[in-house]
């Protein structure tokens, strides 16, 4: 087992090598593909008024002037060792692990990923631990209810839930309970502000449930169609015909059996989360990982993209190890090689 989890880490700092390396070359070498040089790169930091020698003198501070590999080595040396950066009014060192400085702000980066993390994954962890419980416990008794009016009419509101956009249940969440019912904070609150944990969680509860009532819905579908093949099984029944109870069964053997896919998906969706939550931190302004890709995004802001991506990427790539080492705890049949 410890052998199998070094050489995942190993492949995972491979995998974070080449998203960052593809990223970076998506961001940097695009553009001059598209015949766009190094002047015209630097003119979008350096406002419209400013002259062709200042516009120049930017680029080859921002480092536009120097060759791909240059300025992707340089990149990869700040996160290993560190680097030093020219912001135009100072040389600033930027200790290990340094993603690089805002090309706008001139503010390093991975304190502003840290400062904003915290609230990803405040949203990402109570929302994760809402869908799981609730899909799963929903897809089960649906499962073993199946054709009544609580299995049909769950599975429509999961239809529902699967179908309707984040924004758009979000916004009517925020407009009943928030500025109509007045029972929630109003969007733009940030939980981190909260001087205790009532506050924290009251802060969260919307965003939550309406990130959870996405995930519910699918967990919900996948539950009760994994369930209804586990309980026709051939060991389910030799289970029942050795006398065990109906809970023991289900729980034990049906659920456990239908948890495999449940756990892998779980992985994905929690990992990606954890990168940003995009259209819940925006409907809601919460100052997370996901707003702050977008609003890089918007301003063209390359180090700040080239943060969230290997941040994300890392996020994805952990909750994917962890999931295959929950394999064998979840479903005794599976082993790790």
């Amino acid at each position: 087992m410890i052998a199998y989890i070094i050489r995942r880490l190993i492949a995972a700092v491979l995998l974070l090598f080449v998203v960052t390396a593809l990223t970076f070359l998506i961001f940097f070498g695009v553009p001059r593909l598209g015949g766009a040089d190094a002047d015209t790169l630097a003119a979008r930091y350096v406002g419209k008024t400013t002259g062709p020698e200042q516009t120049h003198r930017a680029a080859e501070r921002l480092g536009f002037t120097d060759p791909l590999y240059e300025q992707y080595g340089r990149f990869v040396k700040g996160i290993v060792v560190g680097a030093d950066f020219d912001t135009g009014t100072s040389i600033e060192h930027c200790p290990a692990p340094c993603l690089g400085y805002s090309f706008i702000t001139q503010n390093p980066v991975l304190p502003d990923l840290l400062d904003r993390i915290p609230v990803t994954l405040s949203l990402a962890v109570g929302a994760a631990v809402l869908w799981v419980v609730g899909g799963v416990a929903t897809g089960v008794v649906s499962a073993l209810r199946r054709g009544s009016f609580f299995d049909r009419s769950t599975m429509g509101v999961a239809l529902a839930g699967v179908s309707l956009p984040i924004f758009f249940t979000g916004l009517l969440s925020l407009s009943i309970f928030s500025y109509t019912l007045k029972v929630a904070p109003p969007g733009g609150t940030n939980p981190m502000d909260a001087d205790n944990p009532l506050d924290w969680s009251r802060a969260l509860i919307l965003p939550w449930i309406t990130l959870a009532f996405l995930f519910a819905a699918q967990y919900a579908r996948q539950t009760r169609a994994g369930m209804l093949d586990t309980m026709g099984e051939d060991f389910i029944r030799t289970a029942r015909a050795k006398g065990l109870p109906e809970r023991t069964v289900v729980v034990k053997h049906g659920l456990r059996a239908t948890l495999t896919p449940i756990v892998t998906i779980f992985g994905l969706d929690f990992g990606l989360l954890l990168g940003g939550a995009i259209l819940t931190e925006q409907t809601f302004s919460l100052p997370g990982l996901g707003q702050y890709a977008v609003q890089a995004t918007i301003k063209n802001d390359l180090p700040k993209v080239l943060g969230v991506v290997l941040v994300g990427s890392a996020f994805i790539i952990l909750a994917n190890l962890v999931v295959d080492l929950l394999y064998a705890v979840v479903d005794p049949r599976v082993r790790t090689a």
